[in-house]
């Protein structure tokens, strides 16, 4: 029994060790910035090798109903970007479309669906922020495209991009930069397409919504200010030192979860976060830079419970923190949860919603039973908040 005993003693020992030993050295190289960019954006993970991004039909789409082109980023460089037409609109112009030349547009604007954008005075547009990793075509970005434009097939357009740091926008990702190239797609959006920030919503998932909050309050305290119809938030969080106390890569790898149990600890790695993200502060000074001036606004926070990436409590943080900045005597989160217990609507199988609104401003949180990270991207509840946005 001895002979067996000991050297599986030995060998657990030696694992634990060597698991403590690289867990240790993962903390190490998280307090520097290089490496915490890599971790936060995961830009380096493609997720579309070998494919070609300039050929938007081999994602799945129709002939130029994808236009490939750039926009300048606030450093001069270019970030990629794809102008998606909707199927309705595509089919009423199929013909032109597919006599033009396809692949990368260098000169935007001699483009068919450009013009269709830009002369569609009831076109309308959303401005799409992708998550962590991978590129535009990534994942369930694509089906999460169609989903944007089904509330009206005839009028939604929808454009996005990479961050500079991803796919075939060069640079390196950062709190700054993102924020710097969601300013650009704005502006790119109503200064050379035309479209009144009446006409335009902005989506974001995952680390796509902190850049969402960002952009959004930037515009939002601007003389005079900039609000857009609305914006839709899928899978938020509600900063990064909150999420990486839950966060786990792929919903299996922990960061600093395992920390999270002894706070001294955990506060003082926190000290070392490069990029904060704090949505809860964003989107609280956002509504209220809103409410002061009497502009009209409109929010809508989306989570899965079975998000293994992100909690969906985050989308609960967030929620109070807006629902705060609404209420002219403020709220605490247990009374929030309460007045939840008696007003929200409970959708069965397909999760509750709540709603707060002023005379200024809804905010809704839907949590979902289903849908993870990802593929609640595609989804009808989707499709749904983009409509009531744009009603």
């Amino acid at each position: 029994m001895t002979t067996i005993v000991f050297p599986l003693l030995k060998y657990v020992t030696v694992s634990a060790a060597v698991a403590v030993g690289l867990y240790a050295t993962l903390l190490g190289l998280l307090t520097r910035p290089s490496f915490q960019a890599h971790v936060v954006y995961l830009h380096k993970i493609q997720m579309t090798w070998f494919r070609d991004l300039n050929v938007p039909e081999s994602f799945g789409f129709l002939r130029n109903q994808v236009t490939p082109f750039s926009v300048r980023s606030s450093d001069g460089g270019a970030l990629y970007a794809w102008h998606i037409l909707p199927i309705a609109s595509y089919r009423q112009h199929e013909s032109t479309l597919i006599e033009e030349p396809s692949g990368f547009v260098h000169k935007i604007k001699s483009r068919t669906a450009f013009e269709l954008l830009r002369d569609d005075p009831e076109a309308r547009l959303v401005i799409h922020m992708h998550g962590a990793a991978g590129t535009v075509a990534s994942g369930y970005r694509v089906p999460n495209y169609r989903a944007l434009s089904a509330g009206d097939p005839e009028k939604i357009h929808v454009l996005t991009f990479d961050y500079r740091g991803f796919g075939r926008s060069p640079g390196t990702p950062s709190e700054r930069v993102l924020i710097e190239d969601g300013i650009s797609v704005v502006e790119w959006a109503m200064n050379t397409a035309g479209i009144p920030p009446s006409r335009i919503m902005i989506f974001g998932q995952s680390i796509g919504t902190a850049v969402t909050l960002a952009v959004s309050e930037h515009f939002a305290l601007q003389s005079p200010p900039v609000v857009f119809a609305g914006a839709v938030l899928v899978a938020p969080f509600a900063d990064v030192a909150t999420l990486v106390a839950t966060y786990r890569v792929a919903g299996s790898i922990p960061l600093l979860s395992p920390l999270a149990r002894f706070p001294e600890l955990f506060r003082y790695l926190s000290t070392y976060i490069s990029d904060s993200w704090s949505s809860k502060d964003r989107i609280a000074r956002y509504i209220r830079a809103n409410e002061d001036n009497n502009e009209k606004y409109r929010l809508t926070l989306i989570h899965a419970e079975d998000d293994w990436d992100i909690p969906y409590h985050h989308t609960e943080i967030l929620f109070w923190h807006a629902v705060k900045a609404m209420a002219s005597q403020g709220i605490s989160y247990e009374e929030l949860e309460l007045k939840k217990s008696t007003s929200k609507t409970d959708m069965g199988a397909a999760g509750s919603v709540m709603a707060w609104q002023t005379n200024n401003g809804i905010v809704r949180e839907e949590i979902l039973k289903t849908g993870l990270h990802d593929v609640i991207m595609g989804n009808p509840v989707v499709t749904m908040a983009v409509m009531r946005i744009f009603e």
